[in-house]
């Protein structure tokens, strides 16, 4: 159920990231795309059990600030999005890395690192149900810390956690889903 809410709420926060998004979005332009990411994926688990995790926390934290653009992967120095103090504990850069690099490498300048993230999250679903992800995204280009000062935090009141949520257009219902059934999304500490 709470994966069901994680694509809803991909879907929510795309904002300006969106392009021209659709199933199947590199078939022509690097049709190994999804295959590749999902390999990388694959071989992080083997690794790191908790990968799958951090890859749906990183996936969601990217989303909340300001659509699913990637901007939490822009390197900025201490300005960088990533480096919010409501980002503490993400992590799955280095699976992004790897499969950017992959990618880079048999199809360069084509896949979005936006997409990437969105495909890691589903691929990171070991046992779960799979679901297609519309590609397309376009990488955004801004990274600050202060856009990242919006984010659900543990010692928020449910009152500030409403209106957090009610900014990016979720329901209550999709605050304590995600809240309660799947907390390593937004409010786990790891």
């Amino acid at each position: 159920m709470a994966l069901v809410f994680l694509v809803l709420i991909s879907a929510t926060l795309i904002g300006i990231s969106q392009g021209q998004m659709k199933v199947g979005f590199y078939s022509n332009t690097c049709p190994d795309a999804e295959s590749m990411v999902s390999g990388v994926v694959r071989n992080a688990a083997q690794n790191n059990p908790n990968i799958a995790a951090k890859l749906l926390r990183l996936h969601f934290h990217d989303c909340f600030v300001d659509g699913c653009d990637g901007s939490i992967l822009i390197e900025n120095g201490q300005n960088a999005e990533k480096f919010a103090f409501s980002h503490q504990g993400v992590g799955g850069f280095e699976v992004i890395d790897e499969a950017k690099a992959q990618l880079e490498a048999a199809c360069p300048g084509v896949v979005s690192c936006a997409d990437i993230v969105a495909l890691a999250a589903r691929d990171a679903i070991a046992n779960g149900p799979s679901y297609e992800v519309p590609t397309g995204r376009r990488d955004g280009r801004v990274s600050d810390v202060s856009q990242a000062a919006n984010m659900p935090d543990v010692s928020d009141s449910i009152q500030q956690l409403i209106a957090k949520f009610r900014q990016k257009g979720l329901s209550e219902k999709e605050l304590v889903l995600l809240s309660c059934k799947s907390p390593l999304l937004s409010l786990s500490p790891f």
